[in-house]
């Protein structure tokens, strides 16, 4: 089946020991069972230390080092199964990393997550987010999906691209058109909710808690945060089965815009440099925790669900 990606897709390369927030780090890294049987069968040298590094019980996956590095991050920021067997050799998180994919009616998506820094970068200087071209072919089979999200985003997309009309009224009108206004709750709600989830890096909770919903925005910000939005957009409404779900996702992109936007202005952020680290954070935090996206989602559903009742 196809395979699309918006058109800065094609231009992302792993930064490796450039980058300053390494995936080989935090992360319990899985070995998926494909990878494993070639682990068993390396015969070079180093095959031996990758399985001595693997933590088979429940799913095998690498035990961490000190500083919850990956056994196999060097000293300069390497990974040593590429320098020393190549990138055909690396499981299929590590291969995949930072990429995403959503199924669509006629194929699937990939997209870039911007929890990794060198991805946050390229999302938030590029211009045509709105564009999603086709790229190749991908696996598997087209599922019939009854609901189109897509339609619904070329909505947005059109909103939001619209530089007739201030950015800050650009948002009000999505949040209205779909439904889902950050009002369902209190900003002091929102923190209590903030205050509740997990945190990688518990720093993180502090700046988090002092979100505001404060819709005044450094106009040499507009342009990334409305990047942003876009890519909030493209992750989390495509794989949305039905109107209610699509607009909860709609809701959880608006906040993670404006939690991005409130930690910038409370830590004086204005420059892209800066908003490419507190979006790689908020990122981190709330996309990839299933149980904090959800959460968030959750405070859209329960107002969406009132109206279905009503």
């Amino acid at each position: 089946m196809k395979l699309y990606a918006p058109t800065y897709y094609q231009n992302f390369t792993c930064i490796a020991d450039k980058c300053r927030h390494s995936c080989c780090i935090g992360w319990e890294i899985d070995v998926d069972d494909g990878t494993m049987r070639a682990y068993d069968t390396i015969t070079e040298p180093y095959g031996q230390a990758i399985r001595d590094s693997i933590d088979r019980e429940d799913t095998p996956h690498f035990k961490l080092c000190e500083g919850d590095r990956c056994p196999h991050l060097d000293e300069s920021g390497l990974c040593k199964i590429i320098t020393e067997l190549g990138e055909g050799y690396l499981c299929h998180i590590c291969r995949e990393h930072p990429r995403f994919y959503n199924d669509t009616n006629d194929g699937k998506e990939v997209g870039l997550g911007m929890a990794c820094e060198e991805a946050c970068r390229l999302i938030l200087s590029s211009d045509g987010y709105s564009e999603v071209v086709e790229i190749g072919e991908a696996d598997g089979e087209v599922d019939e999906i009854d609901f189109d999200a897509r339609v619904h985003r070329e909505k947005i997309y059109d909103i939001l691209s619209d530089n007739s009309l201030p950015y800050t009224q650009r948002l009000r009108l999505i949040a209205d058109t779909y439904g889902v206004s950050l009002s369902v709750k209190t900003d002091a709600e929102w923190r209590k909710l903030l205050d509740s989830l997990e945190y990688l890096d518990d720093s993180h909770r502090a700046l988090f808690a002092r979100y505001s919903s404060d819709l005044s925005t450094p106009e040499s910000l507009e342009a990334y945060l409305e990047r942003a939005l876009a890519y909030f957009i493209y992750r989390h409404t495509a794989a949305a089965w039905d109107e209610y779900e699509f607009r909860a996702a709609v809701g959880f992109a608006l906040f993670c815009e404006r939690l991005i936007a409130s930690v910038a202005q409370t830590e004086g952020v204005n420059d892209l440099t800066g908003l490419i680290e507190v979006a790689r954070m908020v990122s981190e935090e709330l996309e990839y925790s299933e149980e904090n996206t959800e959460a968030i989602k959750e405070s859209f559903f329960n107002t969406l669900f009132g109206e279905v009742q009503s």
